[in-house]
């Protein structure tokens, strides 16, 4: 059952982005308010560029005494993985295992390259069996 599931179907919709010239003081509120741990970074063409996460804002920003408000969302895009909304699950879980991650962008290729979702940890737990979320949760948090 899981095998026939795609990305769009275990995905989290709505998604909001942060702009690239955005300051991470504005996307830390903006994950306040939407009670979430990462937004999509989007350029001016609202393309995704990168992920912020709030430990990103902390350990490169907060911790070394840097103001936030003084530092674009933009500068912390990093390398970016994502999946086409049509793949199937089994590719998503090969995405997130191979690179060790948490959450992962998810794209509709065929509607024009937009943003349609994420896929964290959460969604990977309701959506899948006890087999496929064990060996998901060994290979991402494997620290070999």
């Amino acid at each position: 059952m899981a095998d026939q599931l795609r990305a769009r179907d275990i995905m989290t919709g709505g998604v909001q982005c942060v702009g690239a010239h955005e300051s991470l003081h504005n996307a830390a509120r903006m994950m306040r308010d939407l009670n979430v741990g990462c937004l999509p970074i989007c350029g001016d063409n609202n393309r995704l560029i990168g992920l912020v996460t709030d430990r990103d804002i902390v350990v490169t920003c907060c911790a070394e005494g840097i103001d936030p408000a003084t530092v674009q969302a933009g500068s912390l895009g990093g390398t970016l993985h994502w999946i086409d909304a049509a793949a199937d699950v089994n590719e998503v879980l090969n995405v997130m295992e191979t690179h060790h991650i948490k959450r992962l962008p998810v794209i509709d290729v065929a509607g024009g390259h937009r943003l349609v979702g994420m896929i964290s940890e959460h969604d990977v737990a309701k959506n899948l069996s006890d087999e496929q979320i064990a060996e998901f949760a060994t290979n991402v948090y494997a620290t070999s």
